[in-house]
């Protein structure tokens, strides 16, 4: 026997099976006679191992463990949708085509919109390799995670250079499987099929992965124009042809009240797909004019994504309950009793303040309607006044912190706790200086944070540096080793030498946001310089008005902030500005107002925005007539439309590079 053509013969056979399994449901095969075929295949390559491949089908299981995710550059931009609410929404886009296109109807593939993690498949005859979306220019590498999924192509049937994305999701029978494990096993509980789905695909253990159940659809043909395509449902039905599981429930629409009627049919069927949907994607057929509609800055003008109205949901306000927050904000947050909203349980819901409770109208021991802002944010929409018995408690606004019983003060519609050392503030305060934009200390979030404050290793965020003498408290904890207290001192240790705009935006003055920060940190090089300062010298910055004067000067003519200052800088805490000040005047860029748009290859738009803030330059999100120089990397938009009409400086990226120092 052949064992290598063995071996490729059963691979394809189980490839086979695979398809007709997993995307026709039609398996032409019992069980029982594809774990035949598989014992062999695995025992055939575990005793020929230089036939080993990554591809074969006796890897769906799993098994490679990594130490993370490398990074993968998309062949093209990954953009997102924008997206349309309602009718009109939809009708003004569909006018829109048909103004720039001359169409007196416009022909759209109508799709699900899958609640799940978007993905780029690469191919040369194999699967090169599988990338998430990431921030749609770099995604990570999630190849051996994707191939588990048993729908997926290992390989094709044409060896050409090919790209599909789609989308990975959880159906919903995988995910009440898992939950019934967890349940069991006495372990927090998925949310969401899309959490789930995500989680799933990013385990460092492929194997992992392979048990949760995963499936895929692939909804768009990236270089179909290749292969002489002209049309999207064409490009939909090569992927069905080259072995893709391309979602059936699509449908050609011709007009836009065809797409109306779709819409409304799976408004009311949603909740029967064995998915969760969270709209509909709404996409021109004819591919030829994508070019002439264009794109935007991030998304494209031939494609619109409809979101379903938030699912409103009936449940119990059991209670209104208060928490402080670092700035000593105290907001009135709804106890609810639990309810499952758009995928995942809601036990709380925020009520911004005493002004927001009486114009809503709600007493204590309501029935509300609740539903998820943008499908995220728990809100409460209003009371069910018919429902009332009589035994409803109005709502009362406290007077004093629940914290630590200091009067409290209110400004505008907010109620302050202002004792600096309230606990809770403390504890918020503590968050911030340790966050990603902050001082960005990796392991010291907010759990751990509220649990070494309760356990007196620190009480404000002069004494984080001083966790590194609490190591044997530590590893008595729950869940702490040698080598986690190691990475998070490593982490306190190395945040010491960050520039000052992190140290001041960590010590979070009032009204000083992180842009803030690095204008002042540019300006006044040192923590000193700008201590010093009066109200008058600092009105005199751009950008700098008489409240964020006043919170600045105000801040620093407490010594009790002073002394915070002093202990971290006893504690060998950075407080000198670490960015690029040389060539800053003789920089093109200095004194000028610089939109960006599009796509850099090179950087990404917040580093982009940092050099050229660096430079002396004011970045703005908008072309106006004050607006110098207009940036524009790939698939710009709507901005540099308006910066041609205005007349305004525009350079492409070579352009750009070509002027940074």
């Amino acid at each position: 026997m052949n064992v290598k053509a063995r071996i490729d013969e059963l691979r394809v056979l189980l490839e086979k099976y695979n398809y007709e399994y997993y995307v026709l449901d039609n398996p032409s095969v019992d069980d029982a006679e594809y774990d035949r075929l598989m014992q062999e295949l695995i025992m055939l390559e575990k005793q020929n191992p230089e036939y080993f491949s990554t591809l074969s089908p006796s890897q769906r299981v799993g098994g490679l463990v990594q130490d993370k995710f490398k990074e993968i550059k998309h062949k093209r931009t990954m953009l997102s949708l924008a997206n349309a609410f309602n009718e009109d929404d939809l009708r003004d886009f569909d006018k829109k085509i048909r103004e720039i296109t001359n169409l007196n109807e416009v022909t759209y593939m109508a799709e699900m919109k899958i609640d799940g993690l978007g993905m780029s498949l690469v191919y040369r005859g194999h699967l090169l390799y599988a990338a998430t979306r990431g921030d749609g220019v770099v995604g990570e590498d999630v190849t051996a995670n994707v191939i588990t999924i048993k729908s997926v192509p290992s390989h094709l049937k044409i060896n050409e250079d090919l790209e599909v994305r789609g989308e990975v999701f959880m159906p919903k029978k995988s995910l009440a499987r898992l939950n019934a494990i967890k349940e069991k096993a006495g372990e927090p509980l998925f949310a969401n099929a899309r959490n789930a789905a995500a989680g799933s695909i990013r385990q460092l253990d492929s194997a992992i992965a392979a048990t949760r159940g995963l499936d895929a659809y692939w909804y768009y043909f990236v270089n179909c124009s290749d292969f002489g395509i002209r049309y999207h449902s064409e490009a939909l039905k090569m992927l069905d042809e080259l072995g893709f599981k391309t979602n059936p429930e699509r449908r050609l629409c011709k007009g836009i009240e065809a797409v109306l009627e779709y819409i409304k049919e799976y408004s009311d069927k949603r909740h029967t797909l064995p998915y969760d949907i969270d709209g509909i994607v709404i996409k021109i057929d004819d591919m030829t004019l994508y070019d002439k509609l264009g794109y935007t800055a991030k998304t494209p003008r031939w494609a619109i994504a409809y979101k379903f109205p938030p699912e409103e949901v009936i449940t119990k306000l059991e209670d209104i309950i208060f928490t402080v927050g670092r700035t000593g904000k105290i907001t009135p947050n709804a106890v609810l009793e639990p309810v499952r909203v758009a995928g995942s349980v809601v036990q709380r819901a925020t009520l911004h303040n005493e002004d927001f409770i009486a114009e809503k109208g709600l007493m204590i021991g309501d029935y509300v309607s609740i539903r998820k802002a943008g499908d995220v944010i728990p809100e409460v929409v209003k009371p069910i006044i018919e429902k009332r018995t009589g035994l409803e408690k109005p709502f009362l606004m406290i007077n004093n912190c629940p914290v630590c019983n200091a009067p409290l003060v209110k400004k505008d519609a907010m109620h302050f706790c202002n004792n600096p050392f309230c606990e809770a503030r403390q504890i918020e305060s503590i968050i911030h200086f340790a966050s990603r934009d902050a001082m960005d200390i990796e392991g010291l979030g907010e759990r751990v944070a509220e649990q070494f404050f309760n356990q007196g290793f620190f009480k404000n965020i002069v004494e984080i540096y001083d966790l590194k003498d609490h190591r044997q408290d530590i590893i008595a904890l729950d869940g702490w080793q040698q080598k986690s207290i190691d990475n998070l001192i490593n982490a306190i240790e190395k945040s010491k030498g960050n520039s000052l705009e992190r140290v001041l935006f960590g010590l979070g003055i009032k009204e000083v946001g992180e842009k803030m920060a690095k204008t002042l940190a540019r300006k006044f090089l040192t923590i000193d310089n700008l201590m010093v300062l009066t109200h008058e010298q600092l009105m005199e910055i751009p950008d700098v008005g008489p409240v964020v004067a006043s919170s600045i000067v105000n801040f620093f003519a407490d010594t009790r902030n002073c002394q915070i200052v002093e202990g971290l800088k006893a504690r060998g805490v950075n407080f000198t500005y670490l960015g690029s000040t040389v060539s800053a005047a003789n920089s093109y860029f200095s004194g000028k107002t610089i939109v960006l748009t599009g796509t850099l290859s090179k950087y990404g738009r917040k580093e982009a925005t940092e050099i050229l803030e660096n430079l002396g330059a004011k970045v703005t999100g908008s072309v106006s007539k004050a607006t110098d120089v207009v940036v524009a990397g790939l698939e710009a938009g709507s901005k540099l439309d308006k910066a041609r009409e205005l007349g305004i400086t525009i350079l492409d990226e070579e352009q750009f590079l070509d002027l940074l120092p």
